[in-house]
């Protein structure tokens, strides 16, 4: 956009290692500025009712907005710096509510598997990226997905090992629940006939007893405990990276699912000098061992809004692709195998209670019904026994729920947590691990909203793409991009436009318990905005996903500009 009679500068898209100031003054109520208007606009944004509310104008100051408004609204502030919107459309920054700031980063960082075709092309992708990159000790991507694959089996070590011997290689599945290595990984990680898997994991094995380089859910760690862990260096790589990617998405804030202490206290210095590119909301780690010291120091509520840690993460089970997600009768395609539990009944319990007593929400990852069950079960004993009830806890995933369990998250007042893009993407193998009944539980975004709930919605990204209108798309239209499956998969369960623009929106930070601050632009939030090159609201539907950001606006500062 153009200020009138002024130039364009194209210096403000500098996202890089070093954060600038831009939020220092941004965020800051110590440093005055001056109202800007943003004019000519085709404005949405949700009222503290949840309304959706059009407008034309938009004024802030200091960050903060002022007003909302028709084409008059202008004239009350003759003063201000007027910027001309050239009419497009402007939504409040995008909230993603389900993602993994640090495994995105890295991901920008490593070799990017998605859309690979078959284990054995993976092996020569390793091969010329391990050649191109002698410097690195280990050779890490991601992405891979075998469902995809003719004949839909694991790979094993041995393809990778044709090529790519001399150093170690470690792959996570898309979902991050499975891992792949190649036999120097295994050799290193001292993983072989008579390793034992770990509660909550599984060592995939070959007929002959030995591994085949597939680890699942807890086995991973058998495995990553021997990577060395990134430089401090390198983590400030990879967060640049992901905030620099978020940005460009329209993506403002992210509820981050899965926070280490060395993260947190990371997040907390950037934020505390006013250099967080993006706003997080830290969902600590319940397998981190400075887990007490973190609940210890109680929840953080930034006056910035930049970094707040109030929320403790933990895993029910592992994923529905990988068949590590519980599932309460055995999966439809594997006979007398119903998943993974990760953390036992007994571990959850505790991880609640040390949590709310601490005053931290609990976000708890479940995707099969049996996982969501014990969730629901453990929150509720919470309640009759220390209470939390406030807290707005949260299940993650909410993606195989028995339909008995649907109503018992409106009744215990927990909210459901989903990512639309997981339905697309795994509508291709869904039924064939669940079967036709359980299906009527699953993804069930219409049942949750019908019922009262509060749907609150991510990408879980780096496991999906964390492009927030692919996910919108996939919510309204329960389609792929190529507008598949005619009328939609599981089309009763669609949701309208409206309500998945605000369950990326003010939901999302409702479920932050930051509705007064972020989600919407109602006098007195952080002006985080974003133009967008079409309107949502009246574009046929299958061109939701095609959404392109031209800029996006953090605490009333442009942060990113389409090129």
């Amino acid at each position: 956009m153009r200020e009138k009679n002024e130039p364009l500068n194209a210096t403000l898209f500098i996202i890089a290692l070093t954060f600038s100031a831009l939020l220092v003054s941004a965020c800051s109520s110590e440093k005055p500025s001056a109202t800007t208007i943003m004019a000519n606009i085709n404005g949405y944004s949700f009222d503290n009712n949840r309304q959706l509310q059009q407008f034309q104008t938009l004024a802030f100051d200091n960050g903060r907005v002022l007003a909302t408004g028709g084409p008059t609204l202008e004239a009350n502030y003759p003063n201000a710096n007027v910027i001309d919107g050239e009419g497009l459309t402007l939504l409040p920054g995008i909230t993603d509510a389900h993602g993994h700031v640090s495994s995105l980063g890295y991901t920008l960082l490593q070799i990017d598997l998605r859309g690979a075709t078959s284990a054995r092309q993976i092996s020569s992708l390793i091969a010329k990226y391990a050649k191109e990159k002698p410097f690195l000790n280990w050779i890490q991507g991601r992405g891979w997905n075998q469902v995809l694959w003719s004949g839909q089996q694991y790979p094993t070590a041995q393809i990778l090992d044709e090529l790519t011997s001399d150093r170690p290689v470690w792959l996570e599945r898309i979902d991050g629940h499975a891992g792949w290595a190649n036999s120097k990984a295994l050799t290193l990680a001292g993983i072989n006939a008579n390793t034992i898997s770990p509660p909550g994991g599984e060592i995939i094995r070959d007929r002959n007893g030995n591994p085949t380089g597939i680890l699942i859910d807890n086995a991973m760690a058998l495995v990553n405990q021997v990577i060395p862990p990134p430089t401090d260096e390198e983590m400030a790589a990879a967060l640049a990276a992901a905030t620099s990617h978020l940005l460009s998405l329209g993506i403002t804030s992210v509820h981050d699912a899965g926070v280490s202490a060395r993260e947190n206290d990371y997040y907390r210095q950037l934020a505390n000098s006013g250099n967080l590119a993006v706003r997080l909301y830290g969902m600590i780690s319940s397998t981190d061992p400075e887990l007490g010291r973190m609940l210890s120091a109680g929840p953080s509520n930034d006056p910035l809004d930049l970094y707040s840690a109030r929320s403790v993460k933990v895993y029910t089970d592992g994923a529905l692709g990988s068949r590590g997600a519980a599932l309460l009768e055995p999966y439809s395609d594997r006979a007398g195998h119903s998943g993974l539990l990760l953390t036992s009944k007994e571990q959850l319990r505790a991880i609640l209670s040390l949590s709310i007593q601490a005053g931290f929400q609990v976000a708890i990852h479940a995707i099969g019904d049996k996982g969501n069950r014990i969730g629901l079960d453990e929150v509720e004993h919470a309640y009759a026994t220390i209470g939390g009830r406030e807290l707005r806890h949260r299940i993650e995933h909410s993606q195989v729920v028995a339909l008995d369990d649907i109503p018992r998250f409106k009744s215990l007042d927990v909210i459901p947590s989903m990512q639309p893009t997981h339905a697309t993407s795994d509508m291709n193998m869904a039924a064939d691990r669940l079967g036709i009944n359980r299906l009527k539980g699953a993804y069930a975004w219409r049942s949750f909203l019908d019922q009262g709930s509060i749907l609150v919605s991510g990408s879980d990204f780096p496991i999906e793409l964390a492009n927030p209108f692919h996910g919108i798309h996939a919510a309204v239209t329960r389609q792929n991009q190529l507008d598949e499956p005619d009328g939609g998969w599981i089309p009763e369960q669609a949701i309208t436009i409206e309500e998945a623009v605000r369950s990326f929106t003010l939901d999302a930070a409702w479920a932050a318990h930051q509705e007064m601050a972020l989600g919407g632009l109602s006098e007195g939030k952080w002006a985080d905005f974003i133009l967008i090159d079409q309107d949502l609201f009246t574009i046929p539907t299958n061109e939701l996903w095609k959404t392109t950001v031209v800029e996006t606006w953090l605490a009333g500062k442009l942060v990113y500009e389409k090129q």
